[in-house]
């Protein structure tokens, strides 16, 4: 749970005769029980009544504390960039087939986890508007997937600390779900293997299940068929990620794709020549570029603006998942146009690196947060 606030104290002044404590006075400390907690300091010719209204929640969260071993767990969830994509057929389901290097990056949120007192409802809360915090959040359907899974009746209040952006191809609400599910099963006490979460969770998003992998992984199917790999990067090299303002529907990206119009080269001919010599521009395709810049020609003006301007600074420029981030990897600044340009002083900018996680633990947070933006304005825009 979240770190008290200071109490707000309050003094008011009373003169013995006019301040009773019997159940007749008009103020009567007791009325407030259900609702705050509170001290009284009493001096001769004053009373200063202290209100501490997070007391109560924090004393209930104790109580819980005291019945289960593990109750609260802070979790970096951290989110992902498509290195290469290839869409490789439509299924009769609807969903499209698709071959595509995933690859966990340092870029992620953060989120808090407390055992609740409720055994009805989850109780969600984030530091952005317009991420939805009910039932829509994939957070919450991770958790009622679990419970549904396991039969437990345990709740939670959640906190979610959102840095990467929404609509940015970058997988940020499906790492959030894969992240619950883990936080669930450790708040739970380890019910269900890894396997078994990985395996639940392609019921709720297509990118869940990848996440579950140790942070490089080959993803076939709808993208949650998850071969893992060793990881086939330096994980110190860097990058940069530039997301505009617009977003990109992801459902209009895959209405507007023509597969007779993407890529004919076998994807495992890309998973060996990128594990073999590393990143190159001729090795990330992404067959989703196309209809995006349909959607948002500005983006495909984008990238041609930085590999332009890059010089060579940059081993690949590509877009991530439909959009609408497009990564520089070699270099963890952007290009000075986008300092300069009037069009872009309200870009998403964060430089990143590759990570990993190890065995039977979840991703660490990196030591230094490095998401930022040109302007303090759109730092806090996710909608």
């Amino acid at each position: 749970m979240a770190t008290a606030s200071p109490p707000f104290i309050s003094t008011l002044s009373f003169t013995h005769s006019s301040f009773k404590t019997s159940s007749s006075s008009s103020f009567s400390p007791k009325l407030l029980r259900p609702l705050l907690s509170f001290s009284v300091k009493a001096s001769r010719k004053q009373v200063e009544i202290v209100f501490d209204p997070d007391e109560r929640l924090n004393k209930i969260g104790d109580d819980v504390d005291k019945e289960a071993p593990l109750s609260r767990l802070k979790l970096f969830s951290p989110c992902k960039i498509n290195v290469f994509l290839r869409i490789t057929g439509k299924r009769e389901d609807g969903f499209h087939d698709l071959a595509s290097l995933f690859h966990v990056i340092s870029l992620g949120d953060t989120i808090k986890f407390s055992l609740s007192p409720s055994k009805s409802k989850d109780r969600l809360s984030t530091n952005v508007q317009g991420v939805p915090v009910d039932g829509r959040n994939l957070i919450i359907k991770a958790l009622n997937l679990y419970r549904k899974k396991t039969g437990s009746n345990r709740f939670f209040w959640i906190h979610l600390d959102k840095k990467v952006p929404t609509g940015a191809g970058l997988g940020g609400g499906s790492s959030n779900a894969a992240t619950a599910l883990w936080a669930a099963n450790e708040l739970n006490g380890g019910l269900v293997t890894e396997n078994e979460l990985q395996d639940w969770s392609s019921e709720i998003g297509s990118d869940i299940p990848f996440f579950f992998s140790h942070g490089a992984a080959y993803c076939t199917g709808r993208g949650e068929i998850v071969q893992d790999l060793p990881p086939p990067f330096p994980l110190d090299l860097p990058m940069v990620l530039i997301k505009p303002r617009e977003a990109c529907s992801t459902a209009e990206v895959y209405k507007r794709l023509r597969l007779d119009q993407t890529s004919n080269i076998n994807p495992l001919t890309l998973l060996e020549n990128v594990t073999s010599n590393g990143v190159s521009q001729s090795i990330c395709v992404n067959d989703l570029e196309p209809p995006a810049f349909s959607v948002l020609p500005s983006l495909k003006r984008l990238k041609q603006r930085i590999i332009a301007s890059g010089r060579g600074e940059y081993d690949a420029v590509f877009m991530s998942g439909s959009g609408s981030t497009i990564i520089g990897i070699g270099s963890p600044d952007p290009p000075q146009f986008i300092y300069d340009d009037e069009e872009y002083k309200n870009v998403f900018l964060s430089e990143a690196n590759f990570m990993t996680r190890e065995a039977n633990e979840w991703y660490k947070e990196p030591a230094s947060a490095n998401a930022t933006t040109s302007s303090a304005e759109s730092r806090m825009d996710f909608q």
